[in-house]
């Protein structure tokens, strides 16, 4: 897949323009999304040196990301009459979508199993369900074997 990834409240708390610090798991979830073959863009409003600043700090934590604020590497804004901001990507991970950011281990999980996050509270609601201890009725409550 083709993933954008903003930076700031997402892989760092938001401090911006400063740098935050980085957000737990984000830079190991990268990393092994990279290892499964996804195709990284870093998709974020930083700009110039502070642009600059956020590619180093990825960098130095091992992420090259296969395009930045672009679908393509080698794609300019006057090059090309088709050029648009917005993205072609197949997933958006960003602190502001709708419900926030789920934690990296959820996000891997549902990058992993294609899970929809509606496929996901499903599951988690289906495993919690399981775990509760079921109540007996009133008549084996009533005449049921005691434990001794």
């Amino acid at each position: 897949m083709i993933i954008a990834i903003d930076f700031d409240g997402t892989l760092v708390e938001h401090k911006y323009p400063e740098i935050g610090k980085e957000i737990p798991f984000a830079f190991e979830t990268l990393r092994r999304l990279q290892q499964d073959k996804h195709r990284l863009i870093l998709w974020t409003v930083r700009e110039g040196r502070l642009l600059d600043e956020a590619i180093t700090f990825c960098r130095e934590r091992g992420i090259e990301f296969y395009a930045i604020n672009r679908d393509y590497p080698e794609e300019e804004k006057g090059a090309n009459r088709h050029y648009s901001r917005k993205l072609k990507a197949d997933l958006f991970i960003d602190d502001r979508n709708l419900g926030g950011l789920p934690d990296w281990g959820t996000i891997y999980e549902m990058v992993t199993q294609k899970l929809s996050y509606e496929d996901l509270m499903r599951k988690y609601e289906e495993e919690s369900y399981h775990d509760i201890p079921k109540k007996k009725g009133f008549f084996a409550a009533l005449f049921g074997r005691k434990k001794v």
